[in-house]
């Protein structure tokens, strides 16, 4: 009878949504005392064609950097989807803040699928406490539901680990392990929202804190997954979590598969990418859909936008602002980023693979078994490219941050909020056009030799 009571007791507890500590099975290595709840599946696309994306948070959404990637790769990554995004990050912002503006701000612009990433500020930089946990389940689930009540799907994103006490918040308290077991409680009320109100759940929390401590491991104790300041991120830290959000959108990864065969010179390329010629074992293809980058070529990358893309030729030593130790730290290239060669009917042990004004050798086994060029060649064929609708993105990006906190909520805003919205619009126009401008097919050459 004793042991019957301690099981309903067992289900009961596992069956509140509430603001105690979610108790699973196994505790989280890289911090002790830490419990996360099993993240679900993504079994669903959540990313449908046509989609008006916001990607709403705080001050680490402001930065404009893992909402810059997120859009970089919905435009060229996945342009078969026609998507348009809206970021609108706002520092300092905890989850009844955005509640409070999304009516004013965000809905008026009928978003159909919404990513969320609130937490940090919520937290409040303090050990976790029951108050905490109550105010942010309430507000989370409201912004959740209002989303909702206006047709729109939502993915609600944990919010990531710091790596330092912030000594601009005076009354942070505790350790940064107090801080980050606080910020994974909130992380596993997050998922139990989305768990909920039936929306996607975006694990930011737990990807990056292993990702820290494996920086850490590979590249020494001077990498801060959380940025420098310890709570505001570098790229490393934005690549991962535009990584969790674009898989929490359930999108396969697939860029494209190019098949040759070496017993007649011929090639099959998949839908998004055409064959523009074949001579020999040399073959000129037209993508329609790019590899997406880890580094850009220095003399590729325009001087306007800041933070500037990373360079390919940043040396070692400033991981925590490397995509290339981001990628390295998640599975971005095996997940999101695949674009293969698959190369077989061939004589020789080995081939020199040409692409674009790179190459490199693999064996046969190798190329039978499938490259991805995307992990394989730092520097791609789409640098160029790719480099200008970044630059698009960026300037868009940037003036949605002034459209919505300089001018909606500034002296434009309230002498004539709808009047400031036309106006504002019809530049934010002019700025989605530059990104449909800039980016445009790519023609490459790819040719396979024996490596002898």
């Amino acid at each position: 009878m004793r042991a019957k009571w301690i099981f309903l007791v067992l289900g009961l507890s596992l069956g509140l949504i509430a603001c105690r500590t979610p108790q699973v099975a196994f505790q989280e290595p890289a911090l002790p005392g830490y419990v996360p709840l099993p993240a679900p599946s993504v079994t669903r696309l959540w990313l449908q064609p046509g989609d008006r994306v916001a990607i709403c948070g705080d001050s680490i959404t402001e930065q404009r950097m893992y909402s810059r990637l997120i859009e970089d790769y919905l435009t060229v990554c996945v342009p078969q989807y026609q998507v348009s995004v809206r970021q609108y990050g706002w520092s300092g912002e905890r989850a009844p803040g955005f509640l409070a503006r999304m009516t004013n701000d965000c809905l008026r612009f009928r978003p159909t699928l919404a990513t969320t990433c609130y937490g940090m500020n919520d937290h409040e930089y303090r050990p976790y406490e029951e108050r905490i946990g109550r105010a942010y389940v309430e507000n989370l689930g409201a912004v959740v539901r209002a989303f909702q009540a206006h047709g729109a799907r939502v993915i609600v994103g944990s919010p990531g680990c710091v790596g330092k006490v912030p000594h601009w918040v005076k009354s942070a308290t505790g350790t940064v392990a107090d801080l980050n077991r606080s910020l994974g409680t909130l992380r596993n009320l997050a998922l139990q929202v989305a768990e909920r109100e039936g929306a996607g759940f975006a694990d930011v929390f737990v990807p990056m804190l292993r990702a820290g401590e494996l920086g850490r491991q590979r590249f020494g104790t001077n990498f801060m997954i959380a940025g420098q300041d310890g709570v505001h991120p570098d790229w490393a830290g934005h690549g991962v979590m535009a990584y969790a959000f674009l898989k929490a959108m359930g999108l396969d990864g697939d860029i494209g598969t190019f098949m040759v065969d070496l017993r007649d010179n011929s090639i099959r390329v998949s839908p998004g990418h055409e064959l523009v010629s074949a001579v020999g074992r040399t073959f000129t293809i037209r993508s329609h859909r790019y590899a997406f980058p880890a580094c850009l070529p220095r003399a590729v990358i325009p001087e306007g936008p800041r933070p500037a893309f990373p360079a390919c030729e940043d040396e070692p030593g400033n991981e925590t602002a490397s995509l290339r130790a981001a990628f390295g730290l998640v599975p971005f290239h095996q997940d999101l980023n695949r674009l293969m060669l698959v190369v077989r009917g061939g004589s020789a042990g080995s081939y020199r693979v040409r692409w674009g004004n790179t190459s490199k050798v693999f064996t046969a086994a190798e190329l039978a078994r499938g490259v991805n060029l995307a992990e394989a060649f730092e520097e791609t064929p789409f640098a160029a490219a790719f480099a200008r609708v970044d630059a698009a993105v960026a300037a868009k990006q940037a003036f949605e941050t002034r459209q919505v906190k300089q001018i909606f909520h500034g002296p434009e805003g309230r002498a004539d909020l709808e009047k400031a919205v036309r106006q504002t619009e019809a530049e934010r126009d002019r700025l989605v056009a530059a990104i449909r401008a800039a980016f445009v097919p790519v023609t490459h050459t790819l040719s396979i030799l024996p490596a002898s």
